[in-house]
């Protein structure tokens, strides 16, 4: 008896955070997918119909809809970017943890400003100060180069490119910050005696190094695989801007459903892509719990 007086207690005191949690979370979730099941839109807004699956139809087996061209350009991405992060971010933590390295801490309080800086303010930045196509700095190199101005972002594969640059310039000062404090961790005496045996440098970080800080970085990666799979601001700010339009046409799978939603008023069709990113999430977070489990056995 005492223990249900308990339980009841308990529940009576978290009540108003699972009402929250109902509201804000759960609730927009089941509507977007109720939405996602009927043809709303700008001129179906109130009087609506059910039309089951064929906004998920239209999205996964039309080709000609853009999401599947979307998607894929989100898992390159995706894949890209965590790429070159954990190759850059490795070897200028390795630098940052040379034994003769001089004024380390300035170095990495220098390699914090971008993080720090708020995303929006250091993305338009990039675009007027860098890729602007009449007094960018990118093409006032150009030109003393002897080279002809470049539209960086006005070509898909350009400004492709561009948005990775800005991406990791907002992002590897994390990814960094995690490998540095993860080589600060590993004993220096396992160096020296590789050093002794004859280790080469290649040798010494592919077997000591990297087994050591692998379950170290490894989370870093999965939540840095998360946020660059739904990023959106670094493309959107770049190439879709309301009122200033680049000329590229990339999408990646937010930014389409944005446009779906916001740009062309089709909220039905956007819920549906909206719950297929969300399964997608759902799934990749499934699979990567089971394999973190599998290596702890």
């Amino acid at each position: 008896m005492e223990q249900r007086n308990d339980n009841r207690r308990a529940y009576l005191y978290s009540a108003l955070s699972l009402t929250l949690i109902l509201v804000i979370v759960v609730f927009p979730i089941l509507y977007t997918a109720y939405i996602s099941l009927t043809n709303m839109n700008l001129y179906h807004w109130f009087n609506f119909d059910f039309v089951g699956l064929k906004n998920y139809k239209d999205a996964l087996f039309v080709f000609d809809s853009g999401f599947l061209a979307a998607l894929l350009r989100t898992v390159l991405w995706t894949v890209l970017n965590m790429a070159l992060q954990l190759v850059i971010a490795f070897g200028l933590a390795s630098l940052l943890n040379s034994p003769n390295l001089k004024g380390k801490g300035i170095y990495k309080t220098i390699l914090m400003f971008p993080w720090a800086m708020p995303g929006y303010v250091s993305i338009l930045l990039w675009k007027t100060g860098m890729f602007n196509s009449t007094f960018g700095l990118l093409n006032q190199w150009m030109q003393r180069l002897g080279f002809s101005m470049v539209r960086w972002l006005a070509n898909d594969v350009s400004a492709f490119l561009s948005c990775t640059a800005v991406n990791l310039w907002l992002a590897l000062p994390f990814m960094i910050m995690i490998i540095d404090g993860a080589l600060q961790s590993v004993d220096r005496s396992l160096y020296e005696t590789a050093l002794l045996n004859g280790a080469t440098r290649l040798q010494k970080t592919a077997y000591i190094t990297v087994p050591l800080i692998k379950s170290v970085i490894g989370p870093a990666v999965i939540i840095t695989v998360f946020t660059t799979f739904k990023q959106f601001d670094v493309v959107y700010l770049l190439t879709q801007q309301a009122g200033s339009p680049s000329g590229a046409n990339i999408h990646t799978i937010l930014t389409y459903a944005y446009e779906n939603a916001f740009i062309t008023s089709n909220y039905g069709y956007s819920s549906a892509v909206s719950i297929i990113i969300f399964v997608l999430m759902i799934a990749f977070t499934i699979l990567t719990n089971k394999e973190m489990r599998r290596k702890r056995v």
